[in-house]
Order: structure tokens, then C-alpha cells, then sequence
């Protein structure tokens, strides 16, 4: 931290919808060069409490003082005046305009004669650039540069604005782990200016390397505040989560029967560019673990096992008969199913309610001669809510109202209901709080404890740790090591096995 002089205070702030309270006396502090993480699982009022700040929302009561004043802030133009910009996990630049267009958008400089100076404006982004200590040509297109330098606009952008504040809202979920170094050395510049920061990540690891201080919100409530320093991971878990979770990522060994043949047999696997010849074997009941760099070919052979991307070459072979897949209907009537990537683009309808989205996959079963069988759609949905533990009041209302831990359980609901005997899981825990993430962690075991086969691709290494039986490590669309899980003694030496060392 700089110093220790405040920029930030809100005060008692209570936010309620319709009777429902979401923050209940609420406070928050923010020192001058301070990366302060703002953690809680999901509902517990963090995006309220900034959209707040953001003026989107208005409190209820409570008081706001920026630089020790008392400010009012009713919408977002009146946050942009007192120096408060948001980085928002969607991004909002506009590929097709450069990298300077960007920064100065709505905000155009303008020629005596009224017309646009591009000139200045490319000047003052390599000014601001610069400054940042930040390499990108401001007259690129942001479409020709990568996720991170998109992020890194959008800084430039709220800095151009003179933001004294930033809030960073799940930063490195579309990043590389190499883009990630890069804005952590910017947000240290960032610091170094004087700008402070509020940090929101579900990302342990990273809270840790970022930030000065560390806030925890549970249900609508302030629960604590404290040094990052001074608190162990096990203690900030259990204070989100409200419950002792020491357990929630220890591994537990299981038996795999390897003395019979494989539930599916992968052999010189080739799909594009970025599958090059895969070839591995998953047993009944096994956790298979995919590890590997962004790029690195880990959701494309999934993709292509589910008929999503197309199959250049090679074989799938299921139980000892092989499988022709062309498209997703092949592989689902296989039995395979994919939980995506992205839930709300890939994997949800979210206009539509719980039950809809859950029966989406069966609805031949549920349907005689083009009518639905509601009885038995209702059925399946309130069973498969009930074993999944989704919080909702009723699988009528819409998915888009629930947290990300309950859409991304709709998900799980969708393809159980299926029935499939192969998951083929990409980033099942992404975006989710650590709650969530544990009871996630929870379904896959006792799937695979009931008989179902199990591949898991996760970026963050300490989840695939706790996940798998074994784990296949790939670089450049190929299995370059094959590790079993008791084999591995640490989070560094899988990382070690990423990185090719």
C-alpha cells in the first residue's frame, strides 16, 4: 500500500427490492494506491454494493465520502465525475474502431473546424500508454489483439476519464496466464500512480498476488475486513462461505478398475489446427484430468468428442464399438454429454425458466405425438433441483435471476436428465463462488462414483488437483505427459508439467 490516506468510504449502506433486503448496514473502506479485494460468495451483495457506487443503483441509506467529502451519487454520469470507473468482466470496446477511437469513445477530441482530431486523440492514448507502462500501438484495431490487451484498453480508457478509483470485476477470467503477468505489472503501476483498486475475483490464488486488504460481504452483510497478509486461505474460505471448509479441495483417492477394457478408447485424435493427434484411454468411473495453456488444444478435443468442431482424423471408440460423430446429435445419442465453456452462451437459455432448460435435451422423452407431458417434465426438473441442491423457490422462474453457482448446477441438471455415461466437462467451476465450487467438486465425485466417466478441463490447477484420478497434460494439440493423481506431490510440480519443464 502507499499510505494510508482514504478515498473511499461508504457507511451503513442498506439496499432492499421489493422488502427483500440484499445489504444490511454495509461498510467499505478504500486507501489512496490500495488493491482492495472484494470477496463473497454469489448473492452476498457485492455487485449491489458497487452498482451503488457505479450509480446504477441508489441506496437506501448509508453515506458515500469521497476524499473525506460527503457525495451523492444517483446515476453513473455522477460516478465518472468524482473519478470512479468500472472494468467490467463483459468488455465493452468495440473491435472494429483501433485501440485510441476506443479510449476517447463518446469523448472524441474535435478540431477547431468541429471535425474529429485523430491525430490528438492516437497522441494522448500513447501518452496514457506510456505512462502505464504498457506496449500496444494505439492505432491497432482492438479486433487484431489479443483478450488482454482488450482489458488493458479499457484501463487506458478509464484512466484518459482521470478515474482515481477502478473496479476490476473478475479481470483474468478470459485470460491468458501470460496476459495475467502483464496486468498484474499494470495494476502495480496503476498503484504506483496512486490509483486504488477494488478487486472482485472468485480466483483464491490470484487475491492473494494482487491485493493489499481483503473485504468479505456474506448475505448482504460486512463480515470482515483484514490485511491479506494476515489471513490464511483457510480462514478467508471459511468466512465466505460461513462454515469450516478445510476439506472442500483435498483430494480423495478412489479405485479404478483398469484390469477391464476402457469406457472409451481416443486414438490419433485430429480435429483443425489445434488437435494434432490425441490419443488416451478413460476408464468406468475415472476423473480424467486435461491440463494445459491457454491455446493449448484442451476444449477443442472436447469440442470435436462431442461433435461441435470437426473430426479430421483418428477414432473414438466407446466400450469397444467405434463411433462416428458429426455433429452433437451423434454424440448425445453416444451418450456423451458437454457442460461448456461458457454457461450463459453455450450452455443456458437464460430468458427461459429452470424447467425449460432442464428438459431441452429430453424433450423427445417428455413428449407423445407433439404434446408435452407436463406431469412428467415437472417430475424430472423437481427431482434433478433436488439432487443438484439448486436454490430457487420455484423451476419456473428464469434462469438469468439465479447466481452463477445455481445456473451453472441447471446445467448439470440439463445433461443428467439425459442420462449420458461420458461428461465431458470445460471449466465446470468458472465464474463460480467457493461454495459452489465445492459442492460442483461434490456432484463429479459421486457421479463418477456411480459409474459415470469423467473428463475435466480446468485452468486453475489446485481445482483439477482435487478433481482427478489422473491427469493428461497437452501442448500444442498433443498428450505430452500423463500423470497419476498420487503421483503428484504438489500444485508447482503440475504446473512445472504445464509449463514443459
Amino acid at each position: 500500500m502507499q499510505n494510508s490516506e482514504m478515498v473511499l468510504q461508504m457507511s451503513n449502506i442498506c439496499k432492499a427490492f421489493n422488502q427483500n433486503s440484499v445489504l444490511e448496514h454495509v461498510d467499505f473502506e478504500l486507501n489512496k494506491g490500495e488493491v482492495h479485494a472484494l470477496m463473497g460468495g454469489n448473492g452476498a451483495g457485492k455487485s449491489t454494493l458497487m452498482k451503488i457506487l457505479t450509480g446504477i443503483y441508489q441506496k437506501d441509506s448509508g453515506k458515500i465520502c469521497i476524499d473525506g467529502s460527503e457525495v451523492q451519487i444517483e446515476k453513473p454520469q455522477d460516478s465518472l465525475a468524482h473519478g470512479i470507473a468500472m472494468i467490467f468482466q463483459e468488455f465493452s470496446v468495440i473491435p472494429a474502431l483501433t485501440v485510441a477511437q476506443n479510449v476517447f469513445l463518446n469523448r472524441e477530441l474535435k478540431k477547431s473546424n468541429g471535425l474529429i482530431d485523430d491525430k490528438a486523440m492516437i497522441r494522448k492514448t500513447k501518452d496514457i500508454l506510456d505512462e502505464l507502462k504498457v506496449d500496444i500501438n494505439p492505432k491497432s484495431l482492438v479486433s487484431e489483439l489479443g483478450t488482454g490487451y482488450w482489458q488493458m484498453t479499457e484501463i487506458a480508457k478509464a484512466v484518459s476519464q482521470n478515474a482515481k478509483i477502478l473496479i476490476m470485476d473478475e479481470p483474468t477470467s478470459a485470460l491468458t496466464q501470460h496476459e495475467t503477468e502483464i496486468l498484474f505489472d499494470l495494476i502495480n503501476n496503476l498503484k504506483n500512480k496512486g490509483i486504488s483498486i477494488i478487486y472482485i475475483s472468485h480466483r483464491m490464488d490470484e487475491i492473494y498476488k494482487v491485493s493489499d486488504r481483503i473485504t468479505v460481504l456474506r448475505d448482504g452483510k460486512h463480515i470482515m475486513t483484514a490485511e491479506s497478509s494476515n489471513l490464511s486461505m483457510d480462514n478467508l474460505v471459511e468466512h465466505i462461505v460461513g462454515k469450516n471448509m478445510e476439506n472442500a479441495f483435498t483430494w480423495k483417492e478412489r479405485h479404478i478398475a483398469k484390469d477391464k477394457p476402457p469406457a472409451l478408447k481416443v486414438k490419433d485424435l485430429k480435429s483443425g489446427s489445434k488437435v494434432n493427434g490425441v490419443s488416451f484411454d478413460l476408464y468406468q468411473g475415472e476423473i480424467l484430468g486435461i491440463a494445459g495453456l491457454m491455446g493449448s488444444g484442451r476444449s477443442e478435443l472436447v469440442r470435436t468428442l462431442f461433435g461441435v468442431d470437426p473430426l479430421d482424423g483418428g477414432e473414438i471408440i466407446m466400450n469397444g464399438t467405434q463411433l462416428s460423430i458429426k455433429k452433437p446429435k451423434d454424440a448425445i445419442q453416444a451418450g456423451f454429454a458437454l457442460i461448456p465453456e461458457d454457461r450463459r452462451i453455450q450452455g443456458l437459455v437464460l430468458d427461459h425458466n429452470v424447467r425449460e432448460n432442464i428438459i431441452l435435451p429430453i424433450l423427445n422423452k417428455v413428449s407423445s405425438r407433439q404434446f408435452i407431458k407436463y406431469d412428467k417434465l415437472d417430475h424430472i426438473s423437481e427431482a434433478l433441483v433436488k439432487k443438484l441442491n439448486i436454490k430457487t423457490d420455484s423451476i419456473f422462474k428464469r434462469a438469468s435471476l439465479l447466481s452463477g453457482g445455481n445456473q451453472q448446477k441447471i446445467v448439470f441438471a440439463k445433461w443428467l436428465a439425459s442420462e449420458p455415461n461420458i461428461l465431458l466437462l470445460d471449466e465446470p467451476t468458472s465464474g463460480v463462488d467457493i461454495g459452489a465450487k465445492s459442492e460442483i467438486i461434490e456432484i463429479v465425485r459421486e457421479l463418477a462414483d456411480s459409474g459415470k466417466s469423467i473428463i475435466v478441463i480446468s485452468s486453475e490447477l489446485q481445482e483439477l488437483l482435487a478433481f482427478a484420478d489422473r491427469i493428461i497434460v497437452l501442448n500444442n494439440g498433443i498428450v505430452t505427459k500423463e500423470l497419476e493423481r498420487q503421483d503428484i506431490e504438489s500444485e508447482e510440480q503440475l504446473e512445472q508439467a504445464v509449463q514443459g519443464l
